[in-house]
């Protein structure tokens, strides 16, 4: 289930060069699933820097036609679950990204360099601490339990990483901003009136104003929204220990019955996820992000809406993605093991990675070769201001020129 998030939320930022050549292509992971890339090149180009992410499609994203105009080849790569994340696992998402480096390796590139946006940063932080291990030391299987074929997986490792404001992971994102106040989990509208965030009595103010919460209420709240993630990963892991049980069973008697229980799908439905208080409260981590949620100025209405992180998922999608306490997708945890050389772009609106997170993301890396920019913009890489150069543009000069430094680039004429 999509989030509302796709390409159109990637402002426009330019025109790609005349001599641009664009390719589509079909790949097939190592565990046999089809994905597809489009390589856009220019003439002589020898470095090519890749896009992902794992629930958006990137083909058009802003950044394309400035690397092309730099004098980089771009990949922009779908993964199995773009546009529909209802089963996206990140586990899975890794060999999706292994057969476009694969690709790209076996088509002669002398540099490849990933470049991860927004929940593109920790799908790449996670590939690149994988494919650096040795083979029989990758992950085995989804946190839900389901086998991962990554030991066999040829996984080649980048020859550099961008991270333009990346968020600390799908999980830990979703952690941040879940609303822990839902009293039933079948009841879209009821609500613990001591942990509700949009109440006046615990510092809520009408927007547009800024609302203000005491540490006491922060503190209660924060751990009341683990507590809420732990009571879904009880519910997904229990729904998946059904499904082994009805797997095993149908081994042993062949019966139809116990194939279709094996088969019968549990949709979690996750209420209220655009609670984040950082996102009303402006004196929290303070920033240059104006009032409201990537979804919109309103979180206290939004908030209730169909709009949001991890509405519909199954339990394995849940705990490999949306978990904030059992997914391995989470950027710190992964980043010791980028080593590549790395460039970290924060932008200084951002409304998904907030200040305190982009240090902690830059203090784990484990690159030597670490550079780090800031430059004026929103999350999605808009101006934070009419008449401004937009965050895109700015970034796309840093990563122009960090690429330029380090890898050999042909710009057209």
């Amino acid at each position: 289930m999509t989030s509302g998030l796709g390409a159109g939320r990637y402002l426009a930022a330019g025109s790609r060069p005349a001599t641009t050549t664009t390719s589509v292509h079909e790949l097939t992971t190592a565990d046999g699933a089809g994905v597809r890339g489009v390589l856009a090149t220019v003439p002589g180009a020898r470095t090519v820097v890749c896009l992902m992410h794992p629930r958006q499609d990137l083909t058009h994203h802003p950044l394309v036609p400035l690397l092309l105009q730099a004098g980089a080849a771009v990949w922009t790569q779908h993964t199995r679950s773009v546009n529909n994340d209802l089963t996206l696992v990140h586990e899975q998402a890794l060999l999706d990204v292994a057969a476009g480096m694969v690709f790209l390796r076996d088509n002669g590139f002398s540099s490849i360099v990933t470049l991860g946006h927004s929940g593109g940063g920790t799908l790449y932080a996670y590939y690149l601490q994988q494919a650096a291990l040795p083979p029989q030391q990758r992950v085995t299987r989804t946190p839900g339990g389901r086998p991962v074929a990554s030991a066999d997986a040829d996984m080649p490792v980048a020859d550099g990483a961008v991270f333009l404001a990346p968020h600390p992971g799908q999980g830990q994102l979703l952690l941040g901003c879940i609303d822990p106040s839902v009293a039933d989990e079948s009841d879209p509208l009821s609500v613990v009136p001591s942990l509700d965030p949009f109440s006046p009595a615990n510092g809520f103010a009408e927007p547009p104003a800024s609302s203000s919460y005491s540490a006491e209420f922060l503190d209660r709240y924060r751990a009341a929204q683990r507590d809420r993630v732990a009571r879904i990963d009880a519910v997904a892991r229990e729904s998946l220990a059904r499904t082994a049980s009805a797997r095993a069973a149908f081994k042993d008697t062949g019966a139809v019955a116990d194939r279709r229980r094996a088969l019968a799908p549990r949709i979690l439905t996750v209420f209220r996820t655009d609670a984040d208080p950082r996102t009303v409260d402006l004196s929290l981590d303070p920033s240059d992000r104006p009032y409201g949620s990537l979804f919109g100025r309103r979180p206290d209405l939004i908030n209730y809406g169909q709009v949001g992180f991890g509405r519909l998922t199954t339990p394995e999608a849940w705990l490999s993605t949306w978990s904030g306490l059992s997914s391995n997708a989470d950027f710190v945890r992964c980043a010791p093991g980028v080593t590549v050389p790395t460039l970290f772009v924060e932008l200084t609106g951002d409304q998904a990675a907030f200040p305190a997170d982009s240090r902690r993301m830059v203090e784990a890396l484990g690159a030597s070769d670490l550079t780090t920019e800031v430059v004026r913009g929103l999350h999605f890489g808009g101006a934070l201001a009419e008449g401004e150069p937009t965050g895109n543009e700015l970034a796309a000069a840093r990563i122009a020129d960090w690429l330029g430094k380090r890898h050999e680039l042909t710009p057209p004429g």
